[in-house]
């Protein structure tokens, strides 16, 4: 039914395509021990959660002085001894190693948090205690700095307030601008900011 020239040319064809076929050559650049992370990404809520979770374990740590909770003061809570976390890889190689600074740098972090609590607790001269904004706390109180004005039309620092649009403005330049802005404009600078006044 079919020629054997056809027979021939779909066997140099399938030849051809044996001969091109990459899978079979030897890659040099792969490392044949390589395994995929087995760690998996984490969503924003499984994030979130994890950081409530870590800060509601840091507000329940206890917070006396005995030196059970917290490292003695004397050396700082840090150690070079080596015996929290051991140098010294096990039968499981680097497994091992990996664990011991994974809990390391949990326990530097804890220490690290530690310290920050126990100072803030300890306010000076009997002074009332207040929030404090430290890396590892963003949390503070609210600020009793004058609130800044920012020109409504540029950005930049604005010392004046036109009283018929109550628009901020930065100099007389941008106030003579203001000044020839169309019926309304003025409303959607100030909605922009969200200092606009709505009627019901």
């Amino acid at each position: 039914m079919s020629n054997p020239e056809a027979q021939a040319a779909q066997a140099a064809h399938q030849a051809l395509i044996e001969q091109l076929d990459i899978h079979s050559i030897h890659k040099t650049f792969r490392n044949p021990n390589w395994r995929p992370n087995q760690r998996r990404n984490k969503n924003i809520k499984t994030i979130l959660g994890d950081a409530s979770r870590k800060e509601a374990s840091v507000n329940a740590t206890p917070q006396d002085n005995s030196g059970a909770a917290t490292p003695s003061q004397d050396n700082d809570g840090l150690s070079t001894s080596g015996t929290s976390t051991p140098a010294v890889p096990s039968a499981s190689g680097s497994t091992s190693l990996q664990q011991n600074l994974a809990q390391a740098s949990r326990s530097l972090s804890k220490l690290v948090l530690e310290k920050n609590l126990s100072a803030s607790s300890r306010p000076p001269n009997g002074a009332s205690s207040a929030p404090t904004a430290t890396y590892t706390n963003i949390e503070s109180a609210p600020s009793l700095a004058p609130l800044k004005h920012y020109c409504d039309v540029t950005g930049l620092p604005a010392p004046y307030m036109d009283p018929k649009t109550r628009m901020r403005y930065h100099n007389k330049e941008v106030f003579a601008m203001i000044r020839t802005l169309p019926q309304g404009v003025g409303e959607q600078f100030l909605e922009a900011r969200g200092a606009h006044t709505v009627l019901k």
